[in-house]
């Protein structure tokens, strides 16, 4: 019989949320011997809109790409890390595009069981929930997703494993 969980995809975004659900999906890998891949998208999207709205200027889009490609790498390095530490295995992709179209080609190019989400962040208002690329690519992916809630307790749960 095929195991239920092959392979989990965890979503970083350099939220504590995101941490959290890293630390689970690890917790999740060391249990089930799933192959754990963890995927960081800069969302250029959310850039080229920047810039589109005159808040940035197209030299000032390139020095805060280059941040953001620091924090990505910052990240995954971090949950990398965090997986090492429970002897569990991370592969990490760091691509650029639109959230929610790059967790959807990364599920199916990797064929992911599992999708590994952190808490969704409240919405403030409709134009939150317009743009929240985390629960529009949770919405639309193929396969089940996962959130994860209350990060207070999965840290205490990641340290006594």
């Amino acid at each position: 019989m095929k195991s239920v969980l092959t392979n989990i995809l965890v979503f970083v975004d350099g939220t504590e949320e995101s941490v959290a659900a890293s630390q689970y999906a690890v917790l999740l890998s060391l249990q089930t011997k799933a192959a754990l891949t963890a995927l960081y998208v800069i969302n250029t999207r959310a850039l080229d809109d920047l810039v589109k709205s005159r808040i940035f200027l197209q030299s000032e889009q390139q020095e805060y790409r280059q941040d953001l490609e620091q924090d990505a790498q910052r990240y995954l390095n971090h949950v990398r890390e965090l997986a090492r530490q429970k002897g569990v295995a991370m592969e990490t992709i760091k691509v650029s595009g639109a959230v929610q179209a790059e967790i959807k080609r990364t599920i199916k190019e990797l064929d992911i069981d599992l999708l590994v989400i952190g808490e969704l962040s409240r919405i403030r208002s409709r134009r939150d929930e317009l743009y929240n690329e985390a629960e529009r690519a949770m919405r639309s992916v193929q396969c089940p997703v996962l959130v994860v809630k209350n990060t207070d307790a999965v840290w205490d749960l990641f340290e006594s494993v």
